[in-house]
């Protein structure tokens, strides 16, 4: 029988079931969302005053004492982020000499003012006129012509990368200024002027902004014109059904600016579509005011979720299961896409991460999906799905035999040559969370360790362990997540051993005193603080959960954190602050809200062993040389 905490987990997610059979948690990031929204506003001349009030009590109960905004809970206070936050307040009409902006100038002072804050940033001033335009990056449009197999041409870059940039070929060489409304510059810090026009960096790159910024001013440019007109029709090309671009935030806002800049009215089709969607995104539930998520999650919270309610005891006959796996057999993508550049096949099988999103399907999220489908779908129906996506995640197989979340092979680390690349991630190369996740898929479908698509990733993974026993994670933070996700794999594998046994150990040793598990985003930054954190619900979960898988439920470590996760469920959930998603390390977290229920969950399963009975059981060797469970496999040739 179910545990009391775990049946009240189960009723709390059914509860959260959309009818259409989905789940999408709130997706939080940071203020800078909500903040370039509003002055997306601003430059489109479009109103806020329905949104006023909720955004102006979202991004100040954001602000934390030093009158800062961080990019994560707990983290130190983030110049461009605080920079952002204050110059939309003064756009939505927040008096400058309130004290919670005379504390964010002075944080922005301290820092070095706007000469030292990122790109990104930079652009939005100057958008306004509030930074010149010649201190920002040169992107000439022309990289638009240039061939896949020349360097720097578009699809060196990671998607979403790609999808930003595209329309910031238009927006940087456009030069625009559109009116703010008031003046910033109490943002320049004292004797920092004179760097505002200049780009900082060396090398041939630097030289060869310099160059491009004397052909910006140039009055003959051949081929330009021709570059912007190939670029409009390479951006409505990728607009997705609900009006995004990608699915996310920043190609989004990028490629409004560039399409009406190139002449595009706020009536015309593709902007009436693409500013629609976006009060999709938008929340405001009277608590933390109006903001904007950078992004929506349904399939990949709708996957676990269904995973989640299995181990719970579910069957597939249940009405839940069987709406949420209809969903996502609907959602299975079959055209093409971005990623044809480097696998030359006539369709698809994967699945993307948002509800819209078919140009740019994750790989990360494929096979997620496939487990959720072999666990809680009929097998004879889900088969055709799970067999066309096989077939693409082994295509889209990196040099090496390991996977990236979006493409093959996207690893040219010229781009970050750049002098526009000062920020995180602009490349999508093979991670260890994402190999984790095709392993386990492979396995599932009938793979062993020694299949040539998997042996390379199994081997891939073994070497990429740290000395202390954890494994790096890319897309959750940080260790804990990668650790767990690597341990599934080789569970699911029968590949149990050494390097399973010194990740439980590294676990053991990192559970904090009060039983549970946690990981700053600051391990991203220093590996010393690796598994180092204020516990939460969902790293103990993985933490715990790993130990299961593992042979290890009965050790006093799992017992000491499944109990950590039952004496603070609240109402069949839990609460947590904590960002323990990465969107891109160093720059971009996410606090991910059905994470902290919907693993948390799964460990309390693993606790009851709640096995329902129309799951199979083939063996697998724990750590200990004993036979554990393991998930039922399928073979798909």
């Amino acid at each position: 029988m179910p545990s009391d905490a775990l049946a009240a987990a189960t009723d709390w997610l059914l509860s959260q079931q959309n009818r259409d059979g989905w789940w999408s948690g709130e997706l939080e990031t940071n203020v800078t969302m909500t903040a370039e929204h509003v002055l997306l506003l601003r430059f489109l001349g479009l109103p806020h005053d329905d949104i006023r009030a909720g955004a102006i009590a979202h991004v100040l109960g954001a602000q934390r004492e030093d009158g800062t905004w961080a990019l994560y809970d707990h983290g130190p206070g983030d110049l461009s982020t605080t920079i952002e936050a204050y110059v939309a307040l003064r756009v939505l009409g927040v008096d400058s000499s309130r004290d919670e902006l005379r504390r964010a100038l002075r944080f922005i002072r301290m820092q070095g003012g706007v000469a030292e804050a990122r790109v990104f940033t930079k652009i939005w001033l100057a958008l306004f006129g509030q930074y010149p335009w010649d201190g920002i990056p040169s992107m000439p449009p022309e990289l638009v012509q240039l061939p896949p197999r020349v360097p720097l041409n578009l699809y060196d870059f990671a998607c979403w990368a790609r999808g930003t940039i595209a329309p910031l070929l238009i927006v940087i060489s456009r030069r625009p200024v559109r009116p703010l409304g008031f003046d910033v510059s109490e943002l320049v810090a004292p004797e920092t002027a004179h760097r505002l026009r200049t780009v900082p960096g060396s090398g041939a790159f630097w030289w060869l902004d310099h160059a491009l910024k004397l052909y910006d001013h140039s009055h003959w440019q051949p081929g330009r014109r021709r570059s912007r007109r190939r670029l409009v029709e390479w951006i409505c090309a990728r607009q997705e059904a609900d009006g995004s671009w990608g699915g996310i935030q920043p190609p989004w806002v990028y490629s409004l600016i560039a399409l009406n800049l190139e002449g595009m009215s706020l009536e015309h089709p593709v902007m009436a579509r693409g500013l629609e969607g976006l009060r999709r995104f938008t929340l405001d539930d009277g608590t933390h005011g109006w903001r904007l998520q950078a992004c929506m999650s349904p399939v990949w919270d709708t996957a676990w979720s269904l995973i989640a309610l299995r181990r719970a005891g579910l069957g597939r006959d249940h009405p839940a299961i069987r709406t949420a796996v209809d969903w996502l057999l609907g959602e299975q993508i079959t055209s093409g896409g971005d990623w044809q550049v480097k696998v030359p096949m006539d369709s698809c099988g994967g699945w993307a991460f948002e509800f819209d999103n078919d140009t740019y399907p994750d790989i990360d999220d494929t096979a997620v999906v496939v487990l959720a489908l072999l666990e809680a779908g009929d097998p004879d129906r889900v088969a055709p799905a799970v067999k066309q996506a096989v077939r693409w995640c082994r295509a889209m197989r990196s040099t090496g035999g390991t996977w990236g979340a979006f493409d093959k092979d996207n690893t040219r680390a010229l781009v970050y040559s750049l002098p526009f690349a000062d920020f995180g991630a602009m490349l999508d190369p093979p991670s260890e969370d994402v190999t984790a996740h095709v392993v386990e898929m492979l396995a599932a479908t009938g793979s062993t360790a020694t299949d040539p698509h998997v042996a390379p990733g199994i081997a891939y993974l073994r070497r990429e362990q740290r000395p202390w026993g954890s494994w790096f994670g890319r897309w959750g933070v940080n260790h804990i997540y990668g650790t767990w996700c690597v341990v599934s794999a080789l569970r699911a594998l029968h590949s149990c051993g050494t390097a399973v046994e010194r990740a439980t150990t590294w676990l053991a040793r990192a559970q904090n005193p009060d039983g549970g598990w946690g990981e700053s985003c600051l391990s991203y930054d220093d590996e010393s603080f690796a598994g180092v954190g204020e516990s939460t619900a969902s790293q103990t979960a993985w933490a715990v959960h790993t130990l299961q898988l593992a042979g290890l439920a009965a050790n006093p470590a799992a017992a000491h954190g499944l109990a950590w996760l039952r004496e603070r469920q609240r109402g069949g959930t839990w609460d947590e602050t904590e960002h323990t998603g990465t969107g891109f390390p160093g720059d971009f977290y996410i606090n991910y809200h059905l994470y902290r229920h919907v693993f948390p969950t799964l460990a309390l399963a693993g606790e009851s062993a709640s096995v329902p009975s129309d799951a199979a059981t083939p063996q697998v060797a724990s750590t200990e040389g004993e036979v554990a469970p393991a998930a039922r496999q399928h073979t798909y040739a």
